[in-house]
């Protein structure tokens, strides 16, 4: 297994504060987050309610964009949480996820608290992330209708109330096509309507992430959900490793972007950082990364398929969710090893100023990629490679 960090590493933020000067540290945070990310002063009732329930919270404005004279600004307070499960993986199934429930309902609380707008969780919330087992009972039992399944009626009530945008990944089952099982977000209205829902398109095939044993990649494409709160679109989990997919939600219109995810420190983790802001910088909107938190222990052993010893844990999920903005700004990451909330707020103004600014779109040629990508799809493709007739092997 690569090297990686412990479950006991909070975070970068903690050690480098921890260990620097106040008058160097605004000097690194400057250079590692960039100008824009400032601290966000939350209700100090929140804060407490937060510390009563051991779960990290942290708030950020996003202060980069500019007045303009024609346009009022868009403020928005975007949401993110990460979650451990919070009870043993053996015990019933309908008390894994009420548990789950009950935590996210404390977090969800504080989030109304902080005046949270547009929220999303972690891949898969609802339920640990077995798919590494390649089990199918009990994990199948955890899926659930996106339209009116108990996780779904439970958010839409919370949405409602709380006047939030709440974006929910679950693992699916759908009753109409044969009760197949799908990795799906569902986007719930801050009215506590389902706005729709949106499929997981890049699936793993890599370590323990053995997913495609229970469902195949989406056939949703890039759906963009324009809310009372801005157009979002989500990107779960594997697909922030391909750049196209982040492009298309861009493409169609979005300006903000949830990665729902499950990845752990061996695997992934100098990678987490970089991606999501690469995307809100690439496609001029505001990126968030949402990561499961925690070591999940399933009741039999599994293997890899890489020659090693068969095991019982997945791995430590590192958490360290975060937001980016579309000049490159970004907050903090939460905690490696805790559960949390994090709350920014963001002009999407700022959306259409990068655009302004740098020119990703106009220069884009979508129309040069497009013919190469339909050249390259084709049987008889050969490489467009030229050779040095010097050069032999």
């Amino acid at each position: 297994m690569a090297a990686c960090l412990d479950d006991k590493f909070e975070s970068l933020e903690a050690i480098l504060a921890e260990h620097l000067p106040e008058d160097v540290l605004k000097k690194v945070n400057l250079s590692l987050r960039g100008p824009g990310s400032v601290d966000l002063e939350l209700p100090s009732s929140a804060k407490e309610t937060a510390k009563k329930n051991n779960f990290d919270l942290q708030g950020y404005q996003i202060k980069v964009a500019q007045n303009e004279q024609l346009r009022p600004e868009r403020l928005v307070r975007i949401g993110a949480i990460q979650n451990t499960i919070q009870k043993p993986t053996d015990a019933p199934v309908h008390e894994q996820r009420d548990a789950i429930h009950k935590r996210i309902d404390q977090i969800l609380a504080v989030a109304h608290e902080c005046q949270v707008n547009v929220i999303c969780m972690q891949e898969a919330w609802t339920m640990p992330f077995a798919f590494c087992t390649r089990e199918k009972y009990p994990w199948v039992e955890f899926a659930e209708s996106a339209y009116d399944g108990p996780s779904t009626k439970f958010l839409a009530e919370r949405a409602k109330k709380y006047n939030m945008v709440i974006v929910s990944p679950i693992l699916e089952r759908d009753e109409q096509h044969g009760d197949v099982f799908w990795n799906t977000a569902v986007i719930i209205s801050n009215h506590g309507n389902v706005i729709g829902i949106t499929r997981k398109n890049h699936i793993p095939r890599v370590g323990d992430f053995n997913e495609s044993t229970y469902y195949m990649e989406g056939n949703t494409g890039h759906k963009v959900f324009e809310t009372e709160f801005g157009r979002i679109g989500v990107n779960i989990c594997y697909g922030r490793h391909h750049p196209q997919n982040w492009l298309m939600y861009g493409v169609n219109g979005a300006e903000i972007v949830f990665n729902p995810s499950a990845t752990v420190g061996a695997l992934s983790e100098p990678l987490w950082s970089i991606e999501a802001r690469n995307a809100a910088i690439a496609n001029s909107y505001f990126a968030v990364g949402i990561n499961r938190v925690g070591t999940e222990t399933f009741p039999n052993e599994f293997t890899s398929g890489d020659g090693k010893s068969a095991h019982k844990s997945f791995g430590h999920f590192y958490g360290s969710s975060y937001i980016a903005a579309p000049d490159g700004s970004r907050t903090p990451g939460l905690s490696r090893i805790r559960d949390g909330l994090l709350v920014a707020d963001c002009d999407l103004n700022l959306c259409r100023q990068m655009k302004d600014k740098w020119g990703f779109r106009m220069t884009q040629r979508l129309d040069l990629y497009a013919d190469s990508f339909t050249r390259a799809i084709r049987p008889d493709y050969k490489m467009d490679i030229i050779k040095d007739p010097n050069f032999t092997k």
